[in-house]
Order: structure tokens, then sequence, then C-alpha cells
């Protein structure tokens, strides 16, 4: 009895630590342990062997554990069964017998029948799974025995993936009489174990996707350490946690670019832009762009270049940024007269010759004032004042005199040649302002002379 309550408690350590699966490839060895009873058969037809298995009183039963087996799946739904098993007889076809100690030693090849349910009913089951065996053993009653061929039926009720009851039900057919053919039923708490688990996940490695790393059922052992629904052998980014889309990789601006791959994984933005927005459409991204809502080129940082003078013409091209000029003259104003247009007003200038002591043109002299006039209407801007200079002979108060009266005679042409009297000036220098030396009469002609100057360039 010592020793069967050892057993007892050894195969519920069994049961605490053995690893948990309902299949035999999984979990190759079984033990169970539980009772059995000995039906000693009467009668030879069919029927009466039913009605007599079935129970007429003539079981033999020890209220102990009595019967113990160890198996070992093998393949393809076969089972090596060992099995021993003591009773004691006392009914014998349903009288009293001497006691008689009643041992069995048997090996029965047991077949399971959980491919025929699924054939029958379209699926198994993993809360029972039915079997038959067939085997042969030694059977003795007393001193007595022989060998003898077995065969019969059972099920295991699994009441978890490794633990359950079975029920086995067979008969044992003699050979010589020495034993009488009998029944043989039982009743035991089966546990499997043996399956092998590297990672100690729980799923056996048969099954397990990856059997070295622990991981989850749904994944087939596989791990998803970021828990988003993607194994980590699949999971771009395995410690965060992402998107299917993404193969597991987080996308913080949801733009659709993981944040791995976007270069602004905070800021919503497109594709060709590595992730980054661009506001201003100005095809520099935002983080780069020193004026984000306002498009410019990226040589001026993104900003749009500036035009102080509002001229039209940007102040990188504008070589007078505070004036305003057309693109035509780089952004500055233009000349109101030019220096070509100016130089050939004072050659005419130079050749306007009067009568001696008088303010009155010598003849031929009208062509080079009209020449004058003609400058003067093509840059109608442009303003004048028109000198009278003489040269130092005779009295300064007649040269002044003589040198205003001279200038007021050009402007009163110009004038009446349809040149706006605002446009023009006059002023008389006399001698005040030589350009030769009066000494020689080459020099007091340079002296004698009319200058029109531009006063607004």
């Amino acid at each position: 009895m010592k020793r069967i309550q050892l057993a007892v408690i050894a195969l519920f350590t069994l049961i605490t630590v053995s690893n948990v699966s309902a299949q035999d490839s999984n979990n190759p060895w079984a033990v169970t342990i539980g009772v059995n009873a000995v039906d000693t058969r009467e009668g030879s037809d069919f029927s009466s062997r039913i009605n007599d298995n079935l129970g007429t009183g003539d079981w033999n039963f020890l209220p102990t554990i009595s019967r113990i087996t160890v198996e070992r799946y093998l393949n393809d739904g076969f089972t090596l069964q060992l099995a021993g098993s003591v009773n004691k007889i006392t009914k014998v076809f349903r009288s009293e017998d001497a006691n008689l100690i009643h041992t069995s030693f048997d090996a029965n090849l047991k077949y399971g029948l959980d491919g025929l349910i699924a054939k029958i009913f379209g699926n198994s089951t993993q809360y029972f799974s039915p079997f038959v065996y067939l085997g042969g053993g030694y059977t003795s009653l007393d001193n007595e025995g022989e060998g003898m061929l077995n065969y019969g039926f059972g099920i295991n009720f699994w009441l978890t993936e490794t633990v359950g009851l079975v029920y086995q039900t067979g008969t044992k057919e003699s050979f010589k009489d020495i034993v009488p053919s009998h029944y043989q039923h039982s009743l035991g708490l089966v546990v499997k174990f043996g399956g092998t688990d590297t990672d100690g996940d729980g799923i056996y490695d048969k099954y397990d996707s990856c059997p070295e790393v622990a991981g989850l059922k749904e994944f087939n052992g596989c791990p998803d350490s970021d828990g988003d629904g993607i194994i980590d052998g699949e999971d771009a980014c395995p410690s965060v946690a992402g998107l299917a889309t993404l193969n597991g990789c987080p996308d913080a601006d949801a733009d659709g670019i993981a944040d791995k791959d976007d270069m602004c994984p905070n800021a919503k933005g497109t594709k060709a832009n590595n992730g980054c927005p661009d506001t201003d459409g100005d095809g520099i991204v935002d983080k780069d762009d020193k004026c984000a809502t306002v498009a410019g080129p990226i040589a001026n940082g993104g900003c749009p270049w500036p035009d102080t003078d509002g001229d039209g013409v940007l102040d990188k091209d504008d070589n007078c940024k505070n004036e305003v000029g057309p693109a035509s003259n780089n952004g500055c104003p233009e000349p109101v007269i030019t220096k070509v247009a100016e130089k050939e007003m004072g050659e005419f200038a130079k050749t306007i010759l009067f009568n001696s002591g008088r303010a009155t043109f010598k003849s031929g002299i009208s062509d080079k004032l009209d020449g004058i006039v003609k400058i003067m209407q093509e840059f109608s801007k442009a303003t004048f004042v028109i000198e009278g200079h003489s040269d130092s002979t005779g009295r300064a108060e007649s040269n002044q005199v003589l040198s205003a009266k001279r200038a007021a005679a050009v402007k009163d042409y110009l004038v009446q040649n349809k040149i706006d009297a605002s446009r023009l000036d006059s002023k008389g220098f006399g001698e005040e302002n030589p350009i030769d030396t009066n000494k020689t009469r080459a020099g007091r002609a340079n002296n004698r002379r009319v200058e029109i100057k531009v006063t607004n360039e």
C-alpha cells in the first residue's frame, strides 16, 4: 500500500509539471493508474457475452489501485501499451469460490479512432478520443497461468490537454484453458507527458515555428515583442508597436511613411519629401524653409525675393533697390536724358554764334538750335538751364548784361519752338567762368559761349 501511495504522489507531481498538449506526437508518453474488474465469462453465444460483459453480478473488484499502464506513442495513431494488474477472484460464474489472486502482464497495440470520428462527424474533438486494441500477455490464477490474446476498445475523456480519465474494456482469450477466458474492465487516471518545449512557452517544438524563442500560441510559438499582432520575424520594428501595412512600424503622423523612414515623423508630409511637409509648395520642406508659408526659391532659403522699391524688379536684380526703375534699366530710374544726347546738345550749343556786341544770332545758326529743340522734345522730362558767358574784353557790367541777354535769346527760341518754358531757365555769368585764356583771340572766342546744362539728371 505504501508503494501505491508513492505512485499516486508521483503521478500528481507529474500532472503539475507536465507540458500541456493533447497531441500524442507531442506527448509520446502516458501513465495510467486506476482500478480493474475481472469479469468471468458466461455463455458462448454473442448475446450471452454482451449481457455478461455488462455485468451479471460476477465482477471481481479490489477497492484500491490495482492497474498501472505505461504507454508510448509510436506513429500514425498507434500506441504501445504495457499494463500490469492485480485482482482477487471471489466470484466465478456467479458462485462463491476460493480466493484466487489474478495477475496479468500485457503488451497491447492501441489504435486511436480520432480520424474515423473526424470522417463521420466532420471534425475530431479534443475532449474525448476512443481507441481499439489488440495484444497479448501472461495471466495467472494463483500459481497457474498462460499466455492469452487480448482485444477490446476504450475511450479517453480529457479533462485538460494532458490529464484525463480512461475507460478500457476487453477480452482475454485462453488458448489452453488454464485460465478461463474472461473480460477485464479498467478505469483510471491518465497523464500524458514527454513533449519537448525548448523555449518553455507551452508550445511543443514540433508545432513551434520559433522553437528556441518563447512566443505566443496564436503565432505558433513565435514572439510579438511589441504586441502589434506582427511576429518579430516579420516585423521591421519589433520593439515598437506599428501597423501591418508598414511591416509593423509606427507612423506617428499618419502620412503613410514609417517613422524610421520619415525625416519628419511628427509632421504629416509626402513620400516625395521623405515624409516632410512643404506647406507653400515651393519644393523646399518646411523644416528647411525660412518662409514655410510663402513660396520662394531655394537660393533665397525658400523666401520670395524682396522688391524694396516695388518697381517689379527683384532686389537681387535691382541695381537701385530704393529707387523705382524699369527692368530694362536693371531697376534704376531711366535718366531724363542720355549722356550721348547731353553731349550732342553741348556740341550744338558750342556752335551758337551771335552778332558782335548783340544778342542776335548769326545766320545759319537755326539748324543748330533746331537740333537742340529735337533733343529736348525727345527727353521731355529733362529740365535745363541756359548759361551765357563772355570774355573779359570791355566792362564787366556790360559783359554780364550781354551774356544774360544771349542766354535769354536761346531760351526764347526754344520756347517759340514748343519747348515748355517751365523746363527752361537762363542765366548770364559774364566773364566769371572762363574756360580758356583771355589773352589770345582763340581763347577769348572759346570764352564767348552758351552752355546748356541738364538740371534734373
